[in-house]
Parts: structure tokens; C-alpha cells; sequence
């Protein structure tokens, strides 16, 4: 089960850091990603991160803007986001997959956070 928290309203360049609790055992093969989905758009990868040796990777439009970090104690998975811009207005979901993680890779969604950035 994995359950986000953390979003919220907040004004340009402002930050924002999502949290997603990880309940139930995740093999080493697992990743932990982030996606967002703004209305009438498709759902799009934003980063990931590998479990077994936290390897992450970011979509292009969000390298040097956002960070995925985990906490294996908390088995908690983070995306600090910083200078956040209106375009990054959607629902963000936290999820679990096999590598490469991709959407079709998924196999298990959060429930959504909903991130909205004012101008």
C-alpha cells in the first residue's frame, strides 16, 4: 500500500515536499516513482528511484528542480520540489514497479496528492 501526503497550495517558486509511506515487503528489483497527471493530460513520469542501491533519475523537465529521495528506515519515499512553477499543477502519484520503471512497469498506485502552484 503505498499513501501520499504532502501537497498542497502554494505560490510560485515555492516548495513543497511529498511523501509516500510504503506498507508491505517490495523486492530489490522494485523502484519507487513519482507521476503527475494535470487535467487533460496524460500521466507522466517525473522521477524514480531504485530500492536496492538508490540509483534515481529524472524526467528532463524536472532535473535540477525536484529531488526523490528515500528513507528505508521509514520505508518512506520523498520528492522535494523546489521553484515550482503553475505548469507543475496536477495530481501526484506515488508508485511501485519494476525496473525500468515506466507507467507500464507499475504495479502498485498511490491515491494521489494534489499539488497546485499559483502564479
Amino acid at each position: 500500500q503505498l499513501v501520499e501526503s504532502g501537497g498542497g497550495s502554494v505560490q510560485a517558486g515555492g516548495s513543497l515536499r511529498l511523501s509516500c509511506a510504503v506498507s508491505g515487503s517490495t523486492s530489490s528489483s522494485y523502484c519507487m516513482a513519482w507521476f503527475r497527471q494535470a487535467p487533460g493530460r496524460e500521466r507522466e513520469g517525473v522521477a524514480y528511484i531504485y530500492t536496492s542501491d538508490g540509483t534515481a533519475r529524472y524526467a528532463d523537465f524536472v532535473k535540477g528542480q525536484f529531488t526523490i529521495s528515500q528513507d528505508n528506515a521509514k520505508n518512506t519515499v520523498y520528492l522535494q520540489m523546489n521553484s515550482l512553477k503553475p505548469e507543475d499543477t496536477a495530481m501526484y502519484y506515488c508508485a511501485a514497479g519494476k525496473r525500468p520503471c515506466v507507467l507500464s512497469y507499475v504495479d502498485y498506485w498511490g491515491q494521489g496528492t494534489q499539488v497546485t502552484v499559483s502564479s
